[in-house]
């Protein structure tokens, strides 16, 4: 889930990959709440609900490093494609850079002469470095916090009720609120229906929740 472009925003991470690290947090301690119904109550469930948080705190780490790898390569890429455009002597070949720079649609839809202006412009650009920052650092530690902060709505109902039955219910309903909370962020944030979005992503939280519990969750 690591982003693709180091983009310049205001936070450190965009709308997007916030909403979907708490729905990926979410999910993963969602489908190993599910396995708590061959626990019996006490010591067990509480041991469980550890492994639940460490498994999150597991992927969080994992999806953190993977956020920080996404950001040197897209970097990377981008100072070996200026090297490229730099050294070429082939007019058609460094168009073809600067269109593997754009996104495709944009750089197959970029007329020639845009494409010659954009070239002149990255000649005259100060050359990229594709070291990592604080920022990016701290775009890891969000993304780490995000896993692990999704985690304890889900395994809340199991510290406060000692009705475990009663307790997966309230789990799955949590994650399900959740997702679809996280679905009208997204729609919003792609300018669609909030609602309608919100609905998906609660469909596909309802079906999860479904196979869980027919699986004996």
């Amino acid at each position: 889930m690591a982003r693709k472009a180091d983009q310049k925003t205001d936070s450190v991470l965009d709308p997007i990959e916030r909403v979907t690290e708490v729905i990926f947090g979410a999910l993963m301690a969602l489908t190993f709440t599910g396995s708590f119904s061959v626990a019996s109550p006490g010591e067990e469930v509480r041991t469980m609900m550890w492994a639940a948080l460490g498994c999150n705190l597991a992927w969080g780490l994992t999806d953190a490093v993977m956020y920080l790898i996404g950001l040197k390569v897209e970097r990377q890429r981008r100072v070996t494609l200026l090297q490229q455009l730099q050294a070429t002597q082939d007019p058609e070949r460094a168009r073809q850079f600067v269109r593997d720079a754009l996104p495709e649609r944009l750089g197959e839809a970029a007329s020639p002469g845009v494409i010659d202006a954009l070239q002149r412009t990255l000649l005259e650009a100060e050359a990229p470095r594709s070291v990592l920052h604080p920022r990016d650092y701290a775009g890891a530690l969000g993304v780490l916090a995000l896993v692990v902060a999704a985690t304890f709505p889900i395994i809340i109902p199991f510290i406060f009720s000692s009705d475990l039955e009663l307790a997966m219910r309230t789990s799955n309903a949590l994650a399900v609120l959740t997702m679809f909370i996280g679905g009208t962020i997204l729609g919003h944030h792609a300018g669609g229906s909030p609602l309608r979005y919100g609905l998906v992503m609660a469909g596909i939280g309802v079906t999860l929740a479904i196979i869980i519990i027919s699986l004996g969750g």
